[in-house]
């Protein structure tokens, strides 16, 4: 172990599950695209305070749509 990797790491077998479990999640998240709408609702709301946010399913169909106008950006081939 390196020199203050006790401090960063986990000390016990449940600590350690638990932060598998949260570095597990994050991953997840990014790779199947949940986290993105987090993003969107952080960005408008600082950004625009006063702009009304979409819901999960406006802002999933405004991507879907906005990809598959765009053969480049999320080429679908069925």
């Amino acid at each position: 172990m390196t020199p203050g990797a006790e401090a960063t790491a986990p000390a016990t077998t449940a600590g350690r599950v638990r932060h598998f479990a949260s570095r597990f999640r994050y991953y997840w998240r990014e790779l199947t695209g949940e986290a993105t709408y987090d993003r969107y609702v952080a960005h408008t709301r600082s950004c625009s305070p006063g702009a009304e946010v979409m819901t999960r399913r406006e802002f999933e169909r405004s991507r879907t749509d906005a990809q598959e106008a765009d053969p480049r950006e999320g080429f679908r081939c069925c």
